[in-house]
């Protein structure tokens, strides 16, 4: 879907026992557990949908005049549980007012990690349909006319000069990945580290306008993780670090301390979700003969599941594991100025990132709702990424959470046979992705290259039980 609100943009434990088999080596190397702030999941569910953690957004005056072409293209549903104006915003959107006294609306945290799958909303699924191929900026300027009223036109404005300082560094090229990297990169380079005051002129070199993309992970793996992002750079308190969703607008020490207060309930309610169900009919008996073939290939790195399953949490190195190495090797927020940046400031006080040269083997609960596959999201169904040949240099798909292979496993999608480069409509360019662009390859992970037709299909037919 295409995403034409202004808003989008902003919308960026205890691991299972589990022990090698004695005649084999580590596959990679082990994330040690931290300890985790207590905190209660309903209480954090609450503050996940209603509390005004961004910080500042586009006055309620104007947004009640303007909603239709504000969230224009995105998706309408509600949640249960939203309090006052939230009661009336769909769940992406939260209504917050500021020391001001204005009350604005802003994206919340479920922009990108809520999604659709066979036509269901579920909270906590990255969303794999949103599109930030184009700098809101200009639009985010224009839209401070909207008000004469003095306070509002002040907060409209501050959100509108954000908007326009990330904007053009948090522009993919293609529907479905998310520039979240990028985005925290560059709020970080706009902030003063022991103030948290903005500054109009960067502190720190910016990252590369090119964004890198992710494809955005199910928040239900951070139960069984013991670091959070795809490098396993993010340690220590998880709830400082998931807090960083509020730097767009939150300016100093004594506000990001108020949001931190109820951080650790919205950490706990993360860490309550699960995965949801394969819908759809699975064929018992091919997935029990594809347990064995998971556990002999697969397991070691991704763990076993089941009433006595365990995950190892391990992070691979990129030599080994043969993923695009753009996000491991520096780039966006993992660059050092940025990991430095974070590290000494208020966040880094209780958490810290440590990002590695390869990329955490994850959990796989819920697997078959996580299309698509990689880290950048480079490769459209399980089938093609346990049989690397078959993956599509070049691919689209519709972006409509219905069409969904049951067979493949993944996004139903059309191979084309040209590049980005090479097509001249803008609107279908968008739309494909072109895995000969810098951080958008599909290579790697050839491990399933080897199984048989049948064990392969067996394998998969067991990933729907996960």
């Amino acid at each position: 879907m295409r995403t034409t609100a202004l808003l989008a943009l902003l919308g960026a434990g205890c691991s299972s026992s589990w022990s090698a088999s004695p005649d084999m080596s580590p596959p990679g190397t082990f994330i040690q557990a931290d300890t985790q702030r207590p905190g209660d999941p309903q209480a954090g569910y609450t503050a996940l949908v209603n509390n005004g953690y961004i910080g500042c957004g586009i006055p309620w005056s104007v947004y009640s005049q303007y909603s239709s072409i504000i969230t224009g293209g995105m998706p309408q549903e509600m949640l249960p549980g939203r309090t006052g104006h939230n009661a009336q915003l769909p769940y992406w959107l939260t209504a917050t007012t500021t020391a001001s006294g204005v009350e604005v609306v802003s994206a919340n945290c479920l922009t990108c990690h809520a999604g659709h799958i066979n036509g269901q909303l579920i909270v906590g699924l990255g969303a794999a349909d949103r599109d930030f191929t184009s700098d809101p900026s200009g639009n985010a300027q224009q839209s401070t006319i909207l008000t004469n009223d003095p306070k509002e036109k002040a907060e409209i404005t501050k959100w509108a000069d954000r908007v326009a300082a990330i904007g053009p560094y948090t522009t993919t090229r293609t529907v479905g990945v998310n520039p979240a990297d990028n985005l925290a990169a560059v709020l970080f380079a706009h902030r003063d580290p022991k103030t948290l005051a903005w500054s109009d002129t960067p502190l720190l070199e910016l990252p590369p306008a090119t964004v890198i993309p992710v494809d955005v992970p199910p928040w239900w793996r951070m139960q069984k993780k013991n670091a959070m992002f795809y490098d396993a750079g993010g340690r220590g308190d998880h709830a400082r670090i998931m807090m960083t969703a509020s730097t767009l607008c939150t300016d100093s020490v004594t506000e990001a301390q108020q949001i931190d207060s109820y951080f650790n309930d919205i950490r706990a309610y993360i860490y309550s979700l699960t995965a949801p169900a394969y819908p759809f009919p699975i064929d018992a008996t091919l997935a029990a003969n594809g347990k064995p073939v998971f556990e002999a290939n697969c397991a070691t790195c991704h763990g076993t599941y089941g009433p006595k399953g365990g995950y190892p949490n391990y992070w691979i190195d990129t030599v080994q594991v043969g993923t695009d190495s753009a996000l491991a090797t520096g780039g966006s927020q993992f660059a050092q100025r940025f990991v430095d940046w974070f590290n000494t400031s208020f966040y880094g006080q209780t958490a810290h990132l440590d990002p590695q040269p390869g990329y955490v083997a994850p959990p796989l609960d819920g697997i078959w709702a996580t299309a698509p596959y990689l880290h950048n999201g480079s490769v459209p169904t399980l089938a093609a990424l346990l049989d690397s040949p078959t993956r599509p240099k070049y691919w689209t798909r519709t972006f409509k959470s219905t069409d969904y292979d049951q067979s493949a496993v993944g996004w139903k999608f059309t191979a084309v046979d040209h590049g980005q480069d090479a097509e001249p409509n803008a609107a279908l360019k968008i739309q494909i992705y072109d895995t000969t662009l810098a951080g958008y390859t599909n290579g790697g992970h050839t491990y399933g290259d080897a199984l048989s037709a049948a064990d392969r299909a067996a394998l998969i037919e067991y990933l729907k039980t996960l």
